[in-house]
């Protein structure tokens, strides 16, 4: 199977930083519709079988322009949600960033315990996403449009040849892409991994792209 991993477009709380979280969340900003916008001609050479969009709003507007131009109706699947943040929810300032990304990053060291306060373990939180991928399995090709922690920590945990290290040193824009090879049974391989919008720079923007793109320190 090839998985297709997309990271929404930009959102008013990327823009501000803020860990939004919470059902159903914002919509798009102008950059980020421009940002969706660029995924059929970048994703143009796939046969995708199906897009599935996680409970936000911003994955189901993010994947309207590629649902539309290969004429699938997206599916909707709440286990593809991002982190969530808990008591952290909307907080934008150092101590509350930090705190949301110490606990990513303990669940990608391996303590999957760990709980984000008020929110899920890594155990939760990879279960459900995992859930919908396994759910997937019977396909070629598959879109799955989802958020910046959540596509870091399965791919950390699921793939192969990218481990704790690489997704601590490598953000993940918005609308970037990772692409996964393999299957439940066989286990999963990291094709690429294009952390970077893949419209190009005339729908960059690295400074507004939300905590859940940063580095982990």
């Amino acid at each position: 199977m090839r998985l297709i991993l997309i990271r929404h477009g930009q959102t008013p709380s990327n823009v501000i930083g803020a860990l939004d979280t919470a059902t159903p969340g914002p919509g798009l900003t102008a950059l980020g519709h421009e940002q969706a916008a660029a995924l059929p001609a970048a994703l143009a050479g796939e046969e995708i079988d199906e897009i599935v969009v996680s409970t936000l709003i911003r994955t189901h507007e993010t994947a309207a322009p590629l649902a539309a131009a290969l004429g699938l109706e997206p599916i909707v699947r709440s286990g593809i949600r991002e982190i969530e943040a808990g008591d952290l929810e909307m907080r934008n300032d150092r101590e509350g960033v930090t705190a949301y990304l110490e606990a990513f990053g303990s669940w990608a060291q391996g303590d999957y315990d760990a709980r984000i306060p008020g929110a899920e373990s890594g155990v939760e939180a990879f279960e459900r996403f995992n859930e919908v991928v396994e759910e997937m399995s019977d396909l070629d090709t598959a879109v799955i449009v989802s958020h910046g922690a959540m596509i870091r920590y399965w791919v950390a945990r699921a793939t192969s040849n990218v481990d704790a290290a690489f997704v601590s040193e490598n953000p993940l824009s918005n609308t970037a892409v990772v692409i996964v090879t393999g299957s439940p049974e066989e286990g999963w391989f990291t094709e690429s991994w294009t952390g970077v919008p893949v419209g190009g720079p005339s729908v960059t923007d690295l400074a507004a792209d939300g905590p859940a793109a940063d580095v982990v320190a």
